[in-house]
């Protein structure tokens, strides 16, 4: 098969809107040259469109007119290796998305063990801080609540009580196995976040095996976080206040 049809195939089979670059084309480094003019030449068409150095999305069309990919997506490329995840939106737009702050962002932060990831989208700029730990498609969720207990007390415009409560419910639908893994991810962050897991999972009398966290804290240690016991009754006793 020529490049010309692989790349008309495989972006046949792509979902309107998606965002993607060469390596999402199944194509060999070799047969990048002939790939680069499909591309332009799919351009010129008006099949796909270039989102950036090296990006391009399947315009979506409606009778009002063309829509562009949506933030997910348009970060899509850098999110995913092929079609492994390796990254995640966090900072203040995953706390904006999560309903812990009114807050919109001027740039983006994304969470990447293993990418550097520094572009910028329209008047965004989008930069990479590290992952505590790597990142997949069945972890990132968790990682997405670690985040938010990390940065609890610099979350933009934070209603504290209103936070724990949702925070709160969002690790009392995890499952027994998934409850298990935040504990697990949540050794690798930093003991402030570690104390508070401990007593919001505590809070919610899962019966889980908490000790792997309390063990974890320096005991004399106190976490000023701006929680009182009627916020969240188990602060105190994970020296959270």
């Amino acid at each position: 098969m020529k490049v010309s049809e692989k790349i008309n195939q495989k972006i046949a089979e792509m979902p309107v809107g998606a965002t993607f670059k060469y390596q999402q084309l199944g194509i060999s480094s070799n047969e990048y040259g002939a790939a680069a003019k499909a591309i332009e030449r799919l351009i010129a068409g008006k099949v796909i469109k270039r989102m950036g150095v090296g990006v391009f999305y399947k315009p979506r069309k409606t009778l009002f007119g063309e829509l562009t990919p949506g933030e997910e997506e348009r970060l899509r490329p850098y999110l995913f290796a092929g079609e492994n995840r390796i990254a995640y939106i966090t900072g203040t737009a995953l706390y904006n998305r999560m309903g812990l702050t009114t807050q919109v962002p001027g740039d983006i932060r994304v969470a990447s063990k293993l990418k550097e990831i520094r572009t910028r989208i329209g008047n965004i700029n989008v930069r990479r801080v590290k992952s505590y730990v790597d990142v997949t498609d069945e972890n990132y969720r968790l990682l997405e609540i670690l985040d938010a207990l990390k940065d609890f007390k610099q979350i933009p415009d934070l209603d504290k009580k209103t936070a724990v409560k949702q925070i709160g419910t969002a690790l009392a639908s995890l499952k027994k196995k998934e409850r298990r893994q935040i504990v697990r991810y949540g050794l690798d962050y930093p003991p402030r976040t570690r104390a508070l897991l401990g007593a919001l999972l505590e809070n919610l009398s899962a019966g889980m095996d908490l000790e792997p966290l309390a063990q974890s804290l320096n005991p004399l240690t106190i976490y000023d976080l701006g929680i009182t016991p009627d916020i969240l009754p188990t602060a105190e006793k994970w020296k959270v206040r």
